[in-house]
């Protein structure tokens, strides 16, 4: 893991005193809400529907025990609504109602005491009051922390493959490129001020696990016929109102030049980005309407940049070895001088939890260990004080202090040895977290949704626990194989509902929770091929239609997967993009029919 310089730190603390006495000052009204507004989304601080949210920034995904273990104080002693504020919450969520289930309905989620993990590896809170907001970032500070690069129009948290460093497909460790792109990216005062929000992605495999060509800026490492090592650069991604996957700028660029490009590529974009409508600002918007006008402009500022300006911001073989050497292999003192043996499973249980949530590793003595935070009474993603504090011991006994925010919002111990498997897999079953459900149906993505966003339309949480709850069978689970379920609460796709296989989108229509279901997208994984936006089934469903509508749509899979002569069954979007949507969208239309003929004739 990168450790911070004396100047990193020194940075980190002079920000939160800075923050303090902003804080004080907007709280005694000396500083206008409307002045204290940009400081404190410059530190991750938003209002959200009830109450503050924080958004800690978790750089390319790494985080030490002792980080988790300040995660837990947070959610423990912070995190805590007024009474007021959560009986207005739940007085708002009585009035919606639950989402209806086959076994009766689920209650509302509005949990505090918890840190949410997001899909771009950071790590949220939902319910510190304000007042208290200096105090959390004077703790965040002491674990080298902060909330820098998490809000605002400027280059956001950089995010990367959760197995960077250790994944068995690695061309090259993307850790240290990330980490210098975060310390040129920080406060860079040239890009303080974009059109809008900035993200970057990257990895260093040839499988894409961290979406990287849904991002404005996609970096993927490669080598050449030559061997030399290289970025593959994708401009103009995104989500939101227009899902656009990046387009190819560069298929090969010398890595030493990455950070040239990047400046090219951003200052561009913060020169002709529209500012007049922030539904057009983003890069994806220019490059679809200047198409090769904007990378001719690229190329000449890059060209303007290595030429005439020096290459101020090329990457010397001296500063990537300084970088790089903080990540180096740590060194593991357990089962050193034994030879590592398989685990014999010795129930079911333990057999699908190796299948599903054990990857393989560089190292063969060693596996990279995913501790699912899918659990049915629980946000995707939530993990209170004590999971939090107790993630934090699996990972100084077993993982070298070390853990992984991941893209799909679980938690990754990614230097586990063979020998300690067993062990690790009695732990995260006594905490719950050893669901073998990894890429299945139930490790879907949400977003918080309407429980907390003020900008949702609609609820993400009862849905994605309603589906848990009918789709709770392991056996069922695993006969459905790896399904890719994305929830989103309104169009700006937190939940990144466009890249599902199956993708929920929250809409309102005249003030009442309404659900669009598309199928077909991916995120790029192995499994899902090229990235794609999904297909929309037709008109949007209301909330007790949606659990109806997605067991119609894996009926049609069952119905039309086929096997191949060894007996393995066709996966989900396979058989999808085989036969097309059409059997499907038919299948969940009728879904919404049956719902409303039983509602009738129960009526």
């Amino acid at each position: 893991m990168y450790k911070y310089t004396e100047f990193d730190k020194q940075f980190v603390r002079s920000r939160a005193d800075q923050y303090r006495d902003q804080l004080e000052r907007n709280l005694t009204g000396a500083l206008s809400d409307d002045d204290f507004r940009p400081l404190r989304l410059q530190n991750g601080w938003y209002i959200q529907r009830y109450a503050p949210m924080l958004r800690v920034a978790v750089p390319y995904g790494e985080l030490s025990s002792a980080q988790l273990r300040a995660m837990a104080t947070i959610a423990r002693e912070f995190d805590k609504p007024s009474d007021e504020l959560l009986g207005a919450a739940q007085a708002k969520q009585d009035a919606l109602g639950p989402v209806a289930t086959p076994n009766g309905g689920i209650g509302t989620h509005l949990g505090y005491g918890y840190g949410h993990f997001t899909t771009r590896q950071n790590v949220q809170f939902n319910w510190i009051p304000l007042e208290r907001s200096a105090d959390v970032m004077d703790l965040l500070a002491s674990v080298d922390m902060h909330g820098i690069q998490t809000s605002g129009n400027c280059i956001r948290n950089i995010t990367s493959d959760e197995r960077a460093g250790i994944a068995v497909d690695e061309i090259a460790d993307p850790r240290p490129f990330g980490e210098i792109m975060r310390q040129w990216s920080t406060l860079h005062p040239e890009f303080a001020f974009l059109p809008r929000k900035f993200k970057i992605a990257i990895t260093g495999s040839t499988e894409d696990r961290a979406a990287v060509a849904w991002h404005d800026v996609g970096l993927f490492l490669k080598k050449n016929e030559a061997g030399e090592l290289g970025f593959k650069v994708l401009v103009g991604g995104g989500m939101g109102r227009t899902p656009i996957v990046g387009t190819v700028a560069r298929e090969f660029l010398p890595w030493h030049q990455i950070m040239n490009y990047l400046e090219a590529v951003v200052r561009v974009y913060n020169r002709y980005g529209r500012r007049d409508n922030m539904y057009k600002a983003r890069i994806k918007i220019l490059v679809k309407a200047e198409g090769q006008r904007y990378f001719d402009d690229v190329d000449a500022e890059y060209k303007q940049i290595v030429e005439h300006d020096g290459g101020s911001h090329t990457i010397t073989q001296a500063e990537f070895d300084r970088v790089n050497a903080c990540f180096v292999d740590p060194v593991l003192t357990r089962h050193t001088a034994n030879e590592p043996v398989a685990p014999q499973p010795t129930d079911k249980a333990f057999a699908r939890w190796l299948e599903r949530n054990v990857a393989p590793h560089r190292n063969p003595a060693l596996r990279a260990v995913t501790l699912s935070f899918k659990r049915l009474g629980l946000a995707p993603g939530d993990a209170d004080a004590d999971i939090l504090d107790a993630a934090a011991e699996l990972a100084e006994t077993y993982s070298a202090g070390e853990s992984r925010v991941t893209h799909d919002q679980n938690l990754l111990l990614p230097w586990v040895h063979v020998n300690d498997l067993e062990a690790v897999y009695t732990t995260a079953k006594a905490l719950g977290v050893a669901q073998p459900n990894v890429h299945l149906l139930t490790d879907m993505i949400a977003c918080p949704g309407g429980d907390f966003c003020a900008l949702a339309n609609a609820r993400s949480i009862p849905v994605a626990e309603a589906i848990t709850e009918r789709f709770s069978d392991l056996d069922e689970l695993f006969d459905l194989g790896e399904i890719d379920l994305h929830i989103s609460g309104c169009i700006n796709s937190c939940g990144h509902h466009h890249s599902g296989h199956i993708g929920i989108l929250g809409v309102d229509k005249d003030g009442k929770e309404w659900y669009q279901v598309t199928l077909g997208g991916s995120d790029g994984s192995a499994l899902s091929g090229d990235p794609v936006a999904g297909k929309v089934v037709g008109p949007s469903f209301s909330a007790h239609e949606v659990v109806e509508v997605i067991e119609a749509v894996l009926d049609t899979y069952r119905r039309e997967r086929r096997s191949d002569q060894g007996g393995k069954l066709e996966s989900f979007i396979s058989t999808l993009r085989r036969v097309g949507i059409d059997p499907f969208k038919a299948a969940a239309n009728g879904a919404r029919h049956a719902v409303v003929d039983h509602s009738t004739a129960t009526a």
